[in-house]
């Protein structure tokens, strides 16, 4: 046998569930359920890491990513009208697309106000690796390419935070004079959420810090987009996978978001080491994950009075994530007596958006994309080699 699939789909209903492959099954989570109780460094970065710094490594250590985990608490997703900062066009090519996930490391002497020069040069650096034979989109073989460059306004959440920068890459007619809108090929950007504010000041004014990049296309079109920032701004990228406590902070965090935003399902992927391995879908009425989420949240009475209680109701902290994915884990196990805590998170989905273990993230809703790009920034930074 190969590989198995099972789908089980939590919702209202009676009686007891069946597990069947490939079927869904129903029954209500309840309220007041029991609760059952990863780097390469390489040689070549390295060396140019220390051509720009120099002996003393003006970017150094810092205190805060020396520790090298995330963050044990956040703050709860908050709705932000970002179409009021952002251009309503430029959202529209970030939104419900799936896009590929890298970390990229500080860029030496990048600047915000050289975004045609970058356009032109990019262009010129992809018909020469074309004329290579290198990179070559089979769509647009006998065509040619045109890149472009653009700040994103309005994406930045504090002062240390670098303007969002869109990239494009357009397939250009190989018949002159022919009217037919150039296709995008290619879309990429590179972001910065509330970054690190201790690593972010640490660093000399020549860096600028974008440390979450996202790519949509061709492979082989990216590998040379990457090339050319590698060796125009001696910087590294790296593949970002989320790991599977980042895949728990969305669980919670997404469905934090349902009294506002209505979810309606949350979609869980979990793999479990058995042979032959088994792959089980989970699904949950949004309604009954938020009730069960709310049921565990910590009361900020709790915490003490006046501006403590105001901070507390607004965070989030690893404790209540782990409550959570505790009992939604321990339901499972009542009535299926299989032990989710035996396999590994693969991916997490809701009306919010989908991300997947191997760095794969789509997000649907605008109002609370800001606190997906603040984990997926801190995930960045983490992954940067030291």
């Amino acid at each position: 046998m190969g590989k198995r699939d099972v789908q089980i789909c939590f919702r209202f209903g009676s009686g007891t569930p069946d597990m069947e492959r490939h079927r869904s099954s129903g029954a209500r989570t309840p309220l007041n359920s029991a609760l059952v109780q990863r780097r390469s460094r390489s040689k070549s970065y390295r060396l140019s890491y220390r051509s720009c710094l120099g002996a003393a490594s003006r970017l150094g250590l810092t205190p805060a990513l020396t520790a090298r985990r995330l963050n044990t608490s956040r703050r709860a997703p908050k709705s932000h009208n970002i179409s009021e900062k952002v251009s309503v066009e430029q959202l529209a090519l970030l939104l419900k697309k799936e896009w590929k996930l890298s970390y990229v490391t500080p860029l030496y002497r990048f600047r915000h106000t050289q975004m045609r020069g970058y356009s032109r040069q990019l262009s010129a650096f992809i018909a020469a690796e074309k004329h290579q034979g290198l990179a070559v989109d089979v769509e647009a073989a006998q065509g040619s390419f045109r890149a472009s460059f653009s700040v994103i306004q309005g994406m930045t959440e504090t002062d240390d935070d670098a303007e969002t920068i869109l990239i494009q890459i357009h397939s250009k007619s190989s018949f002159p004079g022919q009217d037919e809108p150039q296709r995008a090929l290619w879309s990429g950007w590179l972001t910065c959420v509330y970054g690190n504010p201790e690593y972010l000041n640490s660093l000399p004014k020549d860096f600028t810090c974008l440390p979450l990049f996202c790519s949509s296309g061709s492979e082989v079109l990216t590998n040379a987009v990457k090339s050319w920032f590698q060796l125009t701004f001696d910087c590294c990228f790296g593949p970002l996978e989320i790991s599977h406590t980042s895949l728990q902070w969305l669980v919670a965090l997404w469905t934090n978001c349902h009294a506002e935003c209505n979810i309606q399902h949350l979609k869980m992927i979990w793999s479990v080491p058995v042979v032959p391995p088994l792959q089980i879908t989970y699904t949950v009425d949004g309604q009954d994950a938020w009730e069960l989420w709310n049921s565990l949240r910590r009361d900020p009475q709790e915490e003490g009075e006046g501006g403590k209680d105001e901070e507390a109701g607004s965070n989030i902290d690893i404790m209540e994530v782990e409550r959570f994915m505790q009992g939604l884990k321990g339901h499972f196990y009542r009535h299926f007596r299989l032990d989710l805590s035996a396999g590994s998170l693969k991916q997490v989905s809701t009306a919010l958006g989908l991300a997947k273990c191997n760095g794969r993230m789509k997000i649907s809703n605008s109002k609370y994309m800001i606190a997906t790009l603040t984990l997926l920034t801190e995930c960045a930074l983490l992954k940067m080699p030291m």
